[in-house]
């Protein structure tokens, strides 16, 4: 699985002109299931994310977690972070899960975030997604399992 982690002040998602999800302060989650990954690598990726030191205290320095300020996570379904540009110049998406077991292991990273007492909002999978957000930083990390 690969994510990608933007810290925002705010995000959201637009589905046919209408919002499926919104957060202020916290992470927008971008995640691409890779073929032959499963819900062991979701668990890990999930605590990861939970635990990472990404969020400024006090001083300003990056100590806290998206956790230790309560703050929101809007997870959006990516399959193009699988993509493959090694030869050519069109993408390869091979390497990416197929749809019915990205779409399960997407809604079991939500639903174990959520079992993790953290706040997660939700794109829809598939759909064509208008997402938008105010990166806050910006900061951004790519993290793979």
């Amino acid at each position: 699985m690969k994510m990608v982690l933007q810290r925002v002040l705010e995000a959201e998602v637009v589905v046919d002109g209408g919002a499926v999800g919104r957060i202020g302060r916290g992470l927008l989650v971008f995640l691409g299931a890779e073929d032959g990954d499963d819900e062991a690598k979701a668990r890990q990726l999930a605590d990861k994310m939970a635990k990472l030191r990404i969020f400024p205290d006090e001083n300003g320095k990056s100590n806290l977690s998206v956790t230790d300020i309560g703050g929101e996570i809007l997870v959006v379904s990516q399959f193009t972070l699988c993509a493959d540009t090694k030869k050519g110049n069109r993408p390869s998406f091979m390497q990416a899960a197929p749809p019915e077991t990205a779409n399960a292991l997407y809604e079991y990273f939500a639903q174990y975030c959520r079992e993790k007492s953290l706040k997660v909002q939700m794109g829809v999978f598939g759909a064509d997604m208008k997402v938008s957000l105010i990166n806050d930083g910006p900061y951004t990390i790519i993290i793979e399992s």
